[in-house]
């Protein structure tokens, strides 16, 4: 929304969250909030890693807008609208009303400052692909009192996983593949802990890197498990959830789901293309939820994480959920990747009547053909231990390894992941790219945007199609002569 105002010349915006969508479980009406504006990483050295020697470009204000955050209560003041906007069972969201004019003065007096961010990071060396690196990420308090507890759930969590997996260590266990524990700084003002990791390690991280598991502000609520996985992970994590479940008769309906997920586990989703999930605890139904919520950091007393769970069995619910997905994706022989459901998800992209373009279906028809046969005829023999071969399982990890990058768009509009496979929020099916590139051509009156977006989606699900078609190829070519 920003972006937006500023390409339409605005030169200053009074930032609030309507009462409509604050959630319901705790008063925020009145409260102030802080957002960062910053799309990733440090601005100074956009697309590098900000270390020693690096040349910091001058780009101290990333917005050209006079941009300050303001409570509901005093955006209700502002329009001068009656206090009963809010009516039992009912709310009416703000809007200036139809006649009057005010002028506001606004002065805003930022000083930008660079201050050092810190990572701490450790890892469990692999026995079997000790290359291969499944990443925990959490995340530590950066803003001194004004994030509260925010980040205590998160460090609780990967705390005890590791707690737990040392007894494992000290037993004689080890792990097939690299297990790297992470915690951020940095997080709240643009993930630049995790950026600038990444950034630095970019070329081993593409190699490498498996999964990403993120515990990035796990216990935010205490009415809704919601777990986020991408189309690859998605019958691993409901797996995982109905695994965990004790009381088979109130147990969750399995509603996994690819949203955009806040937080670190960005740069690996969006820049690196590595399979990615989340579990985490909210009071917003799913049908609900709205992504931008989690952008806006609103302070918390410190004893928040103790009301919302006292009994920290929310936290043990979380930890165990990351901890099985985890150790899965670390140790078996086979990565628990699922190729069809890819093909799946973005045939279900497709259906409505915004998109519908003959020559898209005809491809991702055709992706969900070689998926299948892909799913068939090497996934099974690769996981019967009786047929599996060293060299098949190593050629097929690296395969199942990169299923998601084809999906990563060159450009995409401000607020949206480049990995086209993660939608804006759970009310939409479609690819959000299509959705607002439609948005855009009614605004403008012209087609050129939808164009580019339909050319980027067709390369994307044609590039999945051709890199499912190569892996069989090479199959059939290297293992011929051993059938």
């Amino acid at each position: 929304q920003l972006s937006l105002l500023e390409d339409a010349g605005f030169g200053g915006v009074l930032l609030y969250v309507d009462p409509c969508d604050l959630p319901k479980t705790t008063d925020l009406a009145d409260k102030a909030f802080m957002v960062s504006l910053n799309s990733g990483g440090d601005p100074s050295t956009p697309g590098y890693a900000s270390i020693n020697g690096s040349y910091r470009q001058n780009r101290l204000n990333l917005t050209t807008l006079l941009v300050q955050p303001i409570s509901a209560v005093l955006a209700k003041k502002f329009v001068s609208l009656p206090e009963d906007t809010v009516q039992r069972d009912k709310c009416i969201p703000l809007q200036m009303p139809a006649t009057g004019k005010k002028i506001i003065s606004l002065n805003i007096q930022s000083v930008t400052t660079y201050k050092t961010i810190s990572n701490v990071i450790g890892y469990l060396k692999g026995t079997v692909f000790p290359d291969r690196y499944v990443i925990i990420g959490s995340h530590h308090n950066g803003l001194n009192a004004y994030g509260g507890q925010e980040w205590a759930s998160s460090t609780a969590i990967i705390t005890a996983f590791i707690q737990a997996l040392m007894l494992k260590v000290k037993r004689g266990w080890r792990p097939d593949r690299t297990i790297v524990f992470c915690s951020w700084g940095g997080t709240s003002f643009g993930n630049i802990g995790s950026y600038e990791w990444a950034e630095d390690l970019k070329r081993v991280l593409q190699r490498n890197v498996v999964a990403y598991v993120s515990l990035n502000n796990p216990v935010r609520g205490n009415s809704t498990l919601h777990p986020v996985a991408s189309p690859s992970l998605q019958q691993l994590a409901a797996e995982s959830q109905s695994f965990n479940c004790v009381e088979k008769t109130k147990c969750p309906a399995s509603n996994v789901s690819s949203v955009q997920i806040q937080g670190d586990s960005d740069y690996f989703i969006n820049h690196l293309g590595v399979p990615a999930t989340q579990f985490s605890y909210e009071d917003i139904k799913t049908s609900e939820n709205s992504s931008f919520l989690s952008e806006a950091l609103f302070p918390v007393h410190t004893t928040k994480t103790e009301e919302l769970d006292p009994s920290f069995s929310l936290h043990e619910t979380i930890a165990k959920l990351t901890g099985q997905v985890t150790l899965q994706i670390a140790s078996e022989p086979v990565l628990p990747f699922n190729a069809l459901d890819i093909a799946l998800e973005v045939q279900n992209s497709l259906k409505g009547d915004e998109v519908d373009i003959p020559q898209l279906l005809a491809v991702a028809s055709r992706l969900r053909d070689t998926a299948e046969l892909f799913q068939s005829d090497e996934m099974r023999p690769a996981n019967d231990p009786k047929e599996r071969a060293p060299i098949r399982v190593r050629m097929l990890n690296d395969v199942l390894q990169s299923l998601e990058k084809s999906f990563l768009v060159h450009r995409a509009p401000p607020g949206l992941y480049r990995n086209i496979l993660y939608r804006l929020d759970e009310r939409t099916s479609q690819f959000s790219v299509l959705l607002e590139a439609l948005e855009h051509c009614k605004l403008h009156q012209s087609n050129e945007t939808i164009q580019t977006a339909l050319s980027e989606v067709l390369n994307s699900i044609n590039s999945a199609q051709v890199y499912f078609k190569a892996g069989l190829d090479v199959f059939e070519t290297t293992l011929a002569g051993k059938k």
